[in-house]
């Protein structure tokens, strides 16, 4: 049977009638980075900015051109007001945005350095925020559904029970279900039961249609190891899953076309346009039949990194845009690297994505040259083109 709605629209150009491409729900916050290294005891002053991971992923695909809406909870705040002003400035829609008279906004800080190391500190302040109580009852659900595609991560499901059950009701298979990108977005510290936290992400994983996760991220919540392919083992319902593997790259496991509907069961209004997934251009069909995955890997490119903030988010919206515009496997992949390298370069957690046309020359060249490339601050606003970027080590 040719699947529709979910299982079509993961690599299909996007039509219908939706007036979003998409919708991204979660908690954006104030964030406060240093003015020099070191510290935040030692540091004297902090430059004020935005961060949220589906926020950061609304702000991109805006700013690539895509008609984005941000969905969230802030307080009755200053704090508020800028991030509602902020958010809206990449080309948002905010309009959903509730305000909350009795929570605050959420605030964090953070240190210059990367996350990675021990010197890294992050100090949140969301504890009861605003965002925390979003809940089914006050979450505008017609607003929710006017995408083609809604984004969520495991990080809203954190914040409280009430957001817990508002993402189980979203992933809930029903009629007429937007495709639901979840990106597992793991924070061990904000679960108070760790347990509680594997399992939760583990099912709203299993219940969406696209999900992203980190190869490191899967081992630390399920304790998968043995690469991508265990990890689509423990992770077979999803018709597209996205491991991130870092420095190694990313592989796309995309279910065939012969095989039933996506997470969730939809009507024939999806917007999306009727067909099969296309198949992945490089890799290959893993065990035949009619459930058979084609998979498709991409090394990742060589970055002179300025900050690691945001790239997770970064490269989500890249593969978001890049499905939104029906392309192949291997190029929807390599947006995803191109995009995220732009936010490696820059110190904030946003950075403003390269131009259409300059990505898209990117994603074309061919694996050797993609291989040779080499991106550092500033490469977004290049306007050579792509065989004049590519240089050897």
């Amino acid at each position: 049977m040719t699947p529709t709605g979910p299982a079509a629209a993961v690599s299909r150009p996007v039509g219908g009638t939706r007036p979003v491409d998409v919708v991204a729900l979660g908690e954006s916050m104030v964030t406060f980075l240093p003015s020099r290294p070191g510290r935040l005891a030692d540091v004297p002053s902090f430059d004020r900015g935005i961060g949220g991971a589906e926020s950061n992923v609304a702000c991109v695909l805006a700013a690539a051109g895509h008609r984005v809406k941000w969905i969230g909870r802030v307080g009755d705040d200053g704090f508020g007001d800028h991030l509602v002003e902020a958010i809206t400035g990449y080309g948002v829609d905010t309009s959903a945005v509730r305000r909350d008279p009795h929570r605050p906004t959420g605030i964090y800080f953070r240190t210059a350095g990367d996350r990675a190391t021990d010197d890294h500190e992050v100090l949140y302040y969301r504890a009861g925020s605003a965002a925390s109580a979003m809940s089914p009852d006050n979450t505008p659900r017609a607003e929710l559904d006017s995408g083609h595609v809604l984004h969520l991560s495991g990080i809203t499901a954190a914040l409280s029970a009430d957001c817990l059950a508002l993402l189980r009701e979203l992933t809930a298979p029903r009629p007429s279900r937007p495709l639901v990108s979840f990106d597992v977005n793991h924070r061990a510290h904000l679960w108070p039961h760790p347990e509680t936290g594997r399992t939760v992400l583990l099912e709203l994983a299993r219940r969406s249609d696209l999900v992203f996760v980190g190869e490191d991220e899967a081992e630390e919540a399920w304790g998968v190891t043995g690469g991508p392919d265990a990890i689509r083992a423990a992770l077979p319902e999803p018709r597209a899953l996205v491991v991130k593997q870092g420095a190694g790259g990313a592989t796309l496991f995309e279910r065939g076309s012969g095989s039933g509907s996506g997470g969730g069961e939809r009507g024939s209004d999806s917007g999306a346009e009727p067909g099969g997934v296309r198949g992945a251009e490089p890799g290959g069909v893993r065990d035949g039949g009619p459930r058979a995955d084609a998979v498709t890997r991409v090394p990742a490119l060589r970055v002179d990194v300025v900050a690691p903030v945001g790239a997770g988010d970064a490269f989500a919206a890249g593969f978001l845009s890049a499905t939104l515009r029906g392309l192949p496997a291997r190029d929807r992949l390599r947006h995803g690297h191109l995009t995220a390298a732009a936010a490696l370069t820059v110190p904030g957690d946003l950075a403003t994505p390269p131009s259409r046309d300059h990505a898209d020359r990117l994603a074309a060249l061919d694996d050797e040259a993609w291989g040779t490339l080499r991106l550092g601050p500033g490469w977004t606003e290049a306007v050579t083109r792509a065989d004049e970027e590519v240089r050897t080590p």
